[in-house]
């Protein structure tokens, strides 16, 4: 039986696990990568996640960011069900929800999955417990 891993130990495999969809499936993975997991939602903040290409589309044309941000929508629900395994490998729950935003321009991009149950953590019902009370 696989030990429990830390809340610390699981954000940092769903940054392994999101920074490697954004580098094998949107073509250049992040500068930045920070992940909260906080009950059985989990929220994902990207920066610097434009690639050579679309900052080049950003400076010549006048729409540059509404494409942008139409595109990097439609290609995380094309991959979803990539990402959701990913995410629930990492997590050991299964995502039930995945909500999408990207700034075209700042390049950051906000993913926020809700997952069908807290994922087991070590030290977490210490945590629980004690705000509680």
């Amino acid at each position: 039986m696989e030990a429990l891993k830390s809340q610390g130990e699981i954000e940092a495999a769903v940054c392994d696990a999101v920074a490697k969809f954004q580098q094998e499936y949107m073509g250049r993975g992040p500068r930045h990568v920070h992940t909260h997991l906080i009950e059985n939602k989990l929220f994902v903040h990207l920066e610097g996640v434009l690639t050579a290409a679309e900052q080049r589309l950003m400076d010549a044309h006048g729409r540059g960011a509404e494409l942008l941000k139409q595109l990097r929508s439609h290609l995380v629900v094309a991959g979803k069900a990539l990402l959701d395994t990913l995410v629930r490998d990492a997590t050991g729950s299964q995502p039930v929800s995945v909500h999408h935003d990207f700034s075209p321009t700042t390049g950051e991009e906000v993913l926020v999955f809700t997952l069908s149950a807290a994922p087991q953590c070590r030290g977490r019902s210490d945590f629980h417990d004690r705000r509680r009370r």
